[in-house]
């Protein structure tokens, strides 16, 4: 193996992340828009100007901020599209890991690395599912991780 498998891998753990944010950004202006609609969301501002009663002093007005409501409405739609074109890059690089990982000769450092990187679960959460699944080893997650490093050091 050489550095661009292992660029594969971390492009992919970076491109996960990457959906993940786009996804709470979307939800955020999406719940930004429910509230706005709900509520009827208003802004509100202190004016000094002439009253009803002819009286000089501060007014209130209020009013929706359609600039902003559109602002974040266009945006969200932007971040919609950007995540359908990150998934599908994302489905791309998920068939890249998977091949590569299905290339590593040794059954058990398939699993790890599968459940790693394509579960997404950390070292810790790797070594108790590799402990369950082989009750007469003892997995931890410094020893999941070392074996993971050393594969790629030795490959590179």
């Amino acid at each position: 193996m050489d550095n661009i498998n292992k660029d594969i891998l971390e492009q992919y753990c970076a491109m996960q992340q990457e959906a993940r944010d786009l996804r709470r950004r979307i939800e955020e202006g999406e719940r930004y828009l429910e509230k706005s609609k709900e509520e009827g969301y208003l802004v509100a501002d202190t004016v000094t100007g002439s009253r009803p009663d002819l009286t000089i002093g501060p007014i209130k007005v209020t009013g929706f901020p359609f600039p902003e409501y559109e602002r974040v409405k266009k945006m969200t739609r932007q971040r919609i599209a950007k995540l359908q074109i990150l998934e599908d890059d994302l489905l791309e690089a998920t068939n890249k890991v998977d091949d590569f990982i299905n290339a590593i000769p040794k059954s058990e450092l398939r699993m790890m690395f599968r459940f790693y990187y394509l579960d997404d679960l950390t070292w810790h959460q790797v070594a108790r599912r590799m402990s369950s699944l082989f009750p007469k080893k003892k997995y931890t997650e410094d020893s999941c991780r070392k074996r993971h490093d050393r594969y790629l050091e030795k490959s590179e």
